[in-house]
């Protein structure tokens, strides 16, 4: 028996509840996992909320990102053995497996081997947001030293890691962020320039700090009325790469402004490269690769408890985090 959290109707973090349930043995191509860590990400909230890009299928799991121990695998699983530290990825569909759980089922395809050195709340801080950003920036945009690099949202997990992936590739990251309450802490994150835009002319910022040139790459999760912007403060011919919606307002920009900078603008998801076997091979390796180094780190902002699962997701839903959110199990 195992306890796991589902909610039977969308809503606010008072809709999770807490279910003791009896885990079934792995089938084919799944891994069973006695989970010590899991992560939470914005795209659970939106999944509980009955606001994702997929739509919810009541009653329901969730959760993507955990770390733990291979309690049992399944037939024609090969590769792992039980008291193998792991971790998951994000690789499934929400409807079908969900992380938040003492002990959970995963397909082997989301499942990778716990990186050396890490604690399991650390593990399991890393995935969702370094592939997003390696498959952004590495397989969508080809990031070259030297590079500008917009990030809106810069204080979010993604943005993070975003600013880390960059400085990595020795490129330039400007972040974005609404008020100066985070200005210092995003300097501090590896940050070359940090634009105040509720404050500050972002475009006429971005220029400045470029002699006129503009980003090559903006990286963005908002969209909405500033996506204009954006594409004034980029260089001729740069790539957007959309990633997110965090804006309801539908995005705006002048078409004139299109035929000027000739930007290429793509929507991007980490299923991009998550969800290819040989992309998130590479992905894993790349990471992997950047840890040991020291080039990419974790960045916990605040751990809870598994019982304390519905305030996690209320504090998930502040925005005031800086860095990712742990609960350990």
């Amino acid at each position: 028996m195992s306890r796991v959290i589902e909610f039977s109707s969308t809503g606010g973090p008072e809709v999770l509840e807490f279910k003791e349930v009896e885990v079934a043995d792995p089938g084919p191509g799944e891994v069973r996992i006695r989970v010590k860590a899991i992560e939470l990400n914005r795209a659970e909230s939106m999944w509980r909320n009955g606001e994702y890009i997929e739509e919810v299928k009541l009653p329901a799991r969730l959760g993507y990102e955990a770390a733990g121990f291979v309690d049992a695998v399944g037939p024609g699983v090969t590769g792992l053995l039980v008291g193998e530290a792991v971790n998951t990825v994000p690789a499934f569909s929400q409807n079908q497996y969900g992380m938040y759980g003492e002990l959970v089922i995963a397909p082997v395809s989301a499942v990778v081997k716990h990186p050396p050195g890490l604690s399991f709340e650390e593990a399991a801080s890393i995935w969702m947001m370094f592939i997003t950003v390696y498959g952004a920036f590495i397989e969508a945009a080809d990031l070259q030293a030297g590079d500008v690099v917009l990030i809106p949202a810069a204080s979010s997990s993604v943005g993070l890691a975003a600013i880390q992936l960059v400085n990595m590739m020795g490129a330039i990251p400007i972040a974005l962020t609404r008020t100066s309450a985070k200005r210092q802490q995003l300097l501090d994150a590896g940050a070359a320039l940090v634009v105040v835009t509720e404050e500050q002319d972002l475009t006429a910022e971005v220029l400045q700090f470029t002699g006129g040139v503009g980003a090559r790459v903006v990286f963005d999760p908002v969209g909405g009325p500033g996506l204009g912007k954006l594409v004034k403060a980029m260089k001729t011919g740069g790539i957007l790469l959309a990633y997110g919606a965090l804006s309801e307002e539908p995005a705006q920009f002048s078409y004139l402004d299109l035929l000027i900078k000739l930007p290429t603008i793509v929507g991007y998801t980490i299923w991009n490269t998550s969800g290819d076997p040989a992309r998130q091979k590479a992905a894993v390796e790349f990471i992997t690769a950047g840890l040991a180094a020291g080039k990419l780190t974790p960045r916990i902002d605040r751990i809870f408890s598994f019982d304390e699962m519905v305030d996690a997701h209320r504090y998930l839903e502040t925005n005031n985090q800086f860095g990712k959110i742990v609960v350990t199990v």
